[in-house]
């Protein structure tokens, strides 16, 4: 019988240790953390290549998409607005991921440890 991977820990197991626990939410962040910066560096190459902006303004402008503010710069030329407009809903799906990547571990420990001494549903 293959031993299937498991991320979480399943209905009637018992809660993990807190330093477990704790490493966890340290990678999920981590991973979080990766996903962020990958999407920075799409931003900042996508801004110096099809907008012409700095580094430093490509950083900017990308940095406060992903941050939710929206540009800083204007934008000129049609191949810089389709861009902007790709990454702007690309930044909030990135949002929307690290978000979950970031929470999923505290609120499945908080929904698990209600469930504890409960019995498995049939």
């Amino acid at each position: 019988m293959s031993r299937r991977l498991q991320l979480y820990e399943r209905f009637g197991e018992p809660l993990l240790s807190r330093s477990a626990f704790l490493a966890r939410a340290a990678w999920h962040f981590m991973l979080a953390t990766a996903v962020i910066l990958c999407a920075l560096a799409i931003g900042i190459v996508g801004y110096h290549t099809f907008d012409r902006l700095s580094w430093t303004d490509s950083l900017l402008n990308a940095s406060m998409l992903l941050g939710g503010m929206g540009p800083v710069s204007p934008i000129v030329g049609t191949p810089a607005k389709l861009f902007a407009s790709f990454y702007a809903l690309f930044a909030g799906l990135v949002f929307v991921t690290a978000s979950g990547l970031i929470l999923g571990p505290w609120l499945h420990r908080l929904i698990h440890h209600f469930h504890i001494g409960e019995e498995e549903p049939r």
